[in-house]
């Protein structure tokens, strides 16, 4: 589902992406037809990004915060290089139910952990240091878990932060509900935070990129 990108610009980059392997195919498929906000899963575009992202870091440890149904962590996954893992958590048992089976049943199920909980209690339990973080759970809780997985980042590690843009919510005044108002706030954080090096990018629903400066 693009949100950004008109639909004809959208579906040009789709058809020019290395297509989704069927696991992820079959699980786009089931979340459609099974879980509510469908609208939520990473999708075949920003999957490839994110797979790519950690291939070019040389990620050994991924935390994924906000599994949903496990797109996003099979893609990181298969970027991966020998004895890297991802870690993934969400409080959703259902979207996890789905998660865990088709995590199981992929080719990448011994290098993904699934924990179910608060995600900020499992950054807590965590000591990292994490090469590669993809943020995408409750818009409310962003600023606090940008500030919990910041210190425990590797020398070269990034931070992803999905939905930045909001389907265009954060410009203007117009909206202002509770989650547009918490990612206008965690987004004038990140760009005025001296500690870091950012950009925001366009892909799909808006993904900020993360460094330590």
């Amino acid at each position: 589902m693009p949100f950004i990108v008109p639909d004809d610009i959208e579906a040009y980059a789709v058809a020019h992406t290395t297509p989704p392997p069927p696991w992820l195919q079959e699980l786009a498929e089931e979340t459609a037809a099974s879980l509510p906000a469908p609208q939520m899963l990473t999708g075949p575009l920003e999957g490839r990004f994110l797979e790519l992202m950690v291939f070019a870091l040389q990620a050994r440890l991924v935390l994924e915060i906000g599994t949903f149904s496990g797109y996003g962590a099979l893609s990181m996954a298969a970027g991966l290089p020998p004895g890297g893992r991802v870690i993934t958590c969400d409080i959703d048992p259902r979207a996890l139910e789905v998660a865990r089976r088709r995590i199981a049943a992929s080719p990448f199920a011994d290098r993904i952990e699934v924990r179910e909980g608060p995600a900020i209690d499992t950054i807590a339990s965590l000591e990292g240091p994490f090469d590669f973080v993809f943020i995408d759970a409750d818009k409310t809780g962003y600023l606090d878990y940008y500030e919990a997985v910041l210190p425990k980042l590797s020398d070269h590690g990034v931070i992803a932060a999905d939905n930045v843009l909001w389907q265009g919510r954060v410009v203007g005044a117009d909206d202002a509900s509770e989650d547009t108002a918490a990612l206008r706030a965690f987004n004038e954080r990140v760009a005025g935070d001296a500690r870091v090096v950012c950009v925001m990018t366009t892909v799909r629903d808006g993904v900020t990129l993360i460094r330590r400066a």
